[in-house]
């Protein structure tokens, strides 16, 4: 095929996804310097289609940012009144006492808050200054300069064949070239990915770890509504087949975000976390709140969570990883917003300086310095055996030692422990036969519900014509591999039913997929690769 030619623009700075480091970066750079070419690209067919986030926001990060944003009408209004910690039975719970928390565990003073009416706004605040910002841009490709350096992406790529090829109604895309290329697609970005394996910038890290979270929004009963509440939950139903645990935020207009958070290093491949989550909504405490209510919004995305030990080096040869692209998650805290934007801010500085002194193209050694030295590195230190206790010793464990660790860190500023974490969370899964088929109630439609009724509350799309963009290294490893000797986990682990097992046959329905890049991460032979489908296709979170 003759070689593909596309039009091309030239900016200081192309940053490729419009989340909260994103954003960051692109304010914090025009803050510098007006006169700097940024652009933004964002795969969503809005700024903040593609957000999920919990989120109960720690503002540190937008008061570096945007220091007068209270005055500036931001979308931050409901600040956290009420901190409650539970541990679930089936039948009952017990509150863990504030007092025996850590300090940095207190949630007063951060709000509840809609992420992507967050990003929202941050956007609207960029361009204002000069951002060009690009939504339904989805970046395919990275584009490399003479010496081998990141020199920008493909962006804009439309209308391919089914089986991947150009057709004479594809529009190529373009190539925008950057002096620098900052990556904040989040966790597992495809372009992230791609670049932490050619330069080699987790081999000093342990491997990531992620989580995988699932949201409801609902409106209930204005008689049970408590703006400002906060709830997390540990335990049921998960108890030993799994970490993890919930979330339950109360904002403003009745409504109440409900999660669930299950750590994918889980072993039994039986495991359904889509179904965990619905079972727990039937906890006493939960259903009380939820009985009368109706469910909103639905959606589901993969959490960094390994924290200190997994940070890869977040600077390249032309450009750096921002927030998740590196995985910046506060995982006892639930929190990674805040670094996100810090590191955003920190990422553009650093950009502005080498500009500013004639060069591109070049490492910014500056920018990962910063983040292994400042407030992100402050922020995860103090919590880095947390999660590694908690993978490979269980809940309590994780509650005893690593509350005890993280008060050492409060008090002393340093702790003993400098635990590591071991398997990844794809080799972290057993074999089927080693382990228990786990009976799941099935689900009654007014508390709990089927994937594909969940699905369209996430208002996902795909055109069915492209390409599918979960592609398979070995078509034959699903059913010769996978359903043998783990049961095909993909079948659960996807909280999407993106795949099926039907007639001796697997079956990917691409056209439902959240974005969450589970099947990326979890599935036991890593034969899965979660690639970018063309702008603007996928979720349309309204107030996630």
């Amino acid at each position: 095929m003759a070689e593909i030619e596309r039009e091309s623009m030239e900016y200081d700075v192309v940053i490729v996804g419009a989340g909260p480091a994103g954003l960051s970066a692109a304010i914090r750079l025009k803050q510098l310097d007006a006169d700097l070419n940024v652009v933004v690209l964002e795969k969503g067919s809005e700024v903040g289609a593609h957000i999920l986030s919990g989120a109960v926001l720690d503002p540190c990060g937008l008061d570096a940012l945007l220091p007068d944003w209270r005055t500036m009408g931001a979308p931050i209004k409901t600040e956290v009144k009420t901190d409650n910690f539970y541990m679930l039975g089936e039948a009952g719970q017990v509150r863990i006492p504030n007092m025996v928390m850590p300090p940095l565990m207190n949630n007063h003073g951060n709000y509840i808050v809609s992420m992507a009416n967050v990003c929202r706004w941050m956007a609207e605040q960029a361009e204002g200054m000069g951002v060009e910002i690009f939504p339904g841009m989805a970046c395919s490709d990275i584009v490399y300069g003479d010496n081998g350096e990141v020199k920008g992406v493909i962006a804009g790529v439309f209308g391919l064949e089914a089986d991947g090829s150009y057709g004479e109604n594809t529009e190529p895309g373009m190539e925008l070239h950057g002096k620098y290329v900052f990556l904040s697609e989040g966790v597992r970005g495809s372009l992230s990915k791609q670049v932490i394996e050619k330069f080699d910038l987790a081999k000093d890290s342990s491997p990531q770890k992620y989580g995988l979270g699932m949201k409801e929004i609902w409106e209930i009963d204005p008689a049970k509504h408590k703006e400002g509440t906060v709830t997390h939950t540990m335990g049921w139903p998960l108890g030993g087949n799994a970490g993890g645990g919930s979330f339950i935020y109360h904002l403003e207009n009745n409504q109440v975000y409900v999660g669930f958070v299950v750590h994918l290093n889980y072993e039994n491949p039986h495991l359904f976390p889509y179904m965990e989550f619905q079972r727990f909504k039937h906890h006493p405490m939960v259903a009380d709140l939820l009985e009368g209510g109706k469910r909103v919004a639905y959606g589901a995305r993969a959490i960094t969570e390994g924290g200190w030990q997994s940070l890869p080096k977040t600077a390249f040869p032309g450009g750096a990883l921002l927030g998740c692209s590196a995985g910046m998650v506060n995982v006892p805290r639930i929190k990674g917003n805040h670094n996100a934007m810090l590191s955003g801010k920190a990422a553009a500085e650093a950009a502005f300086e080498a500009i500013g002194a004639g060069r591109s193209g070049d490492t910014l050694d500056g920018y990962d310095t910063e983040v292994r030295t400042g407030v992100i590195a402050k922020d995860l230190k103090r919590v880095r055996n947390v999660k590694p206790l908690w993978s490979n010793y269980g809940l309590t464990a994780s509650l005893v030692v690593g509350g005890a660790d993280m008060w050492c860190n409060n008090i002393f500023g340093t702790s003993p422990l400098n635990l590591k974490h071991g398997k990844s969370d794809a080799d972290a899964t057993g074999k089927a036969a080693d382990f228990k088929v786990i009976d799941y109630p099935k689900p009654d439609g007014k508390l709990s519900f089927d994937r594909l009724t969940n699905v369209a509350f996430a208002a996902t799309n795909h055109e069915e014509s492209q390409p599918s963009h979960l592609q398979l290294k070995d078509a034959s490893i699903p059913m010769s591999v996978n359903v043998p000797e783990y049961a095909e986990p993909a079948q659960r682990y996807c909280p999407a039913g993106v795949y099926e097992v039907v007639d001796d046959a697997f079956v990917i329905n691409f056209q439902n997929c959240v974005h969450c890049k589970t099947c990326d991460i979890k599935d036991p032979s890593q034969n899965i690769v979660w690639t970018t489908p063309q702008g603007g296709d996928g979720p349309n979170y309204p107030n996630m």
